[in-house]
């Protein structure tokens, strides 16, 4: 016990050294997203609902921008049947939730960023055209959706809080923020205390294991989930391919907005499973091609 107490003063500044260094750029990136939310997301919302058959591209598209309510807005469509499941999986593979704020944040991972936005992109493409054009031929006809609502009946920004930009930047920053110091604490206080085997057990596993860990570890609907994920990866604790496969079935609270809109949660489980499976499937090419 003393020896514990005797690590803490210097694990928490070492904590507070590498989260402040942090704050400018998340700052930085949640003013730039909010700014994205509060002047662009009705626009975004009309070419999302208006893609058609070829929804799953724009869904892709406008899933990989960094904005945390456009997985939320797709599952509302989808609930009302205005997009159909493939443009659904396409947002929800695409979408990276805090991901991309916390790398922006550390400009030595700015190349490893780009790829993954570039990767998600083609990966929530492929899986919606899969789901559209592949698996329809499988699946019920209630889980492929699409077109039957009309999207002037539902609201999809019915929790938008009225608030400026600079201020909701501001409590999205030190929300987040809170999150990192926590993260980087414990995970620096479990390897300093020498409870390694904690993290090696489930995520920081090597090849096929972390992708299948990492991708469950994304389904949690929650940005705690991409937190730290984004935070093992750049503390060298998770591979690319592990990275790739949790943001890939992370989706934000996108999977929350939709059991709770959807009225057959049945389809809404075969939804989520689909996104899992799309997900470590990608995280697999990943490891096969880039490792």
């Amino acid at each position: 016990m003393n020896s514990i107490l005797k690590i803490l003063p210097a694990i928490l500044e070492d904590t507070l050294t590498d989260s402040l260094k942090m704050l400018p750029f998340l700052f930085v990136a949640y003013l730039f997203i909010e700014y994205l939310e509060h002047r662009h997301s009705a626009a975004m919302e009309k070419v999302l609902s208006g893609g058609g058959k070829y929804g799953f591209f724009s869904g892709a598209l406008l899933g990989i921008v960094p904005q945390c309510g456009f997985s939320a807005m797709a599952a509302n469509l989808y609930s009302s049947n205005v997009i159909t499941a493939g443009t659904l999986i396409s947002v929800f593979l695409a979408t990276s939730d805090e991901a991309v704020p916390l790398l922006v944040a550390e400009p030595s991972f700015w190349p490893q960023m780009l790829l993954l936005l570039v990767l998600k992109f083609f990966f929530a493409v492929i899986g919606g055209f899969l789901v559209d054009n592949v698996l329809k031929k499988v699946l019920p006809h209630p889980i492929c959706g699409g077109y039957e609502g009309r999207m002037e009946e539902i609201d999809c920004h019915e929790h938008r809080e009225k608030e400026g930009i600079f201020k909701a930047a501001v409590r999205h920053t030190l929300h987040i923020f809170i999150f990192i110091v926590i993260f980087i604490f414990l995970l620096d206080f479990i390897m300093d205390a020498g409870g390694t085997s904690v993290l090696s057990g489930f995520l920081n596993q090597s090849g096929v294991l972390q992708v299948f860990a990492s991708g469950l570890v994304g389904m949690v609907p929650n940005c705690a989930a991409s937190v730290l994920i984004t935070q093992m990866f750049i503390r060298g604790e998770l591979s690319f391919a592990g990275l790739f496969a949790g943001l890939c079935t992370g989706a934000g609270i996108g999977p929350l907005v939709l059991i709770r809109t959807i009225r057959n949660k049945k389809q809404a489980a075969m939804i989520l499973v689909l996104e899992y499976i799309l997900g470590t499937a990608a995280g697999l090419c990943v490891l096969a091609f880039l490792h």
